[in-house]
């Protein structure tokens, strides 16, 4: 795993942090939803400071869905209080990447590099590191500020570190909330 910190003109990428990951009304929250939530908006206000850029990615699932949109489920999460001046970038499928306008937003940054954290660990996130590696570009997911469900074979915490160990082998930097905010 690369020990330094993320270049500082690496961008922040939260994806799919939407209010039906949060809300439990139509599904289940994300795991350990509260404290995602938390771990997330310490990491958005840690790349305000230091002068980053930030994107919030959405998922556009099928109408009738709780992440279709216009329903919900679909809005950002309002407590991670997404600036006016920060993009929205929407997606139909896990990478988002496949959002041509992602990498081209990311390559107006001067980046080489994204810091990701967001939902769901074994679909979205893990597509999404895929994505920016086939772009070209460095990854560090922040470790413990991504999440999932639990599947009928495996929990949520189990399917995140499962995750984080094939990452840091892919060459994935893996960082801590508390070791980019402190």
């Amino acid at each position: 795993m690369p020990s330094s910190a993320p270049s500082a003109a690496a961008p922040l990428i939260v994806i799919d942090l939407q209010t039906g990951m949060f809300d439990g009304l139509l599904e289940p929250p994300i795991h350990d939803a509260e404290t995602i939530a938390e771990r997330a908006r310490a990491v958005i206000d840690w790349a305000r400071r230091s002068g980053r850029k930030v994107a919030f990615v959405r998922h556009d699932g099928p109408v009738g869905e709780p992440l279709a949109p216009g329903a919900s489920g679909w809005p950002v999460w309002p407590a991670l209080g997404q600036a006016a001046d920060e993009p929205t970038f929407s997606k139909s499928v896990g990478n988002a990447f496949s959002n041509p306008a992602l990498a081209e937003w990311v390559v107006g940054q001067g980046a080489r590099e994204v810091v990701l954290l967001g939902a769901q660990t074994d679909f979205c996130i893990a597509a999404t590191v895929k994505g920016a590696f086939a772009e070209g570009l460095g990854v560090t997911v922040v470790s413990d500020a991504h999440s999932t469900l639990d599947s009928q074979t495996e929990r949520a915490p189990e399917i995140i570190a499962r995750h984080n160990a094939a990452f840091e082998k892919d060459g994935v930097r893996l960082a801590t909330t508390a070791s980019l905010t402190n």
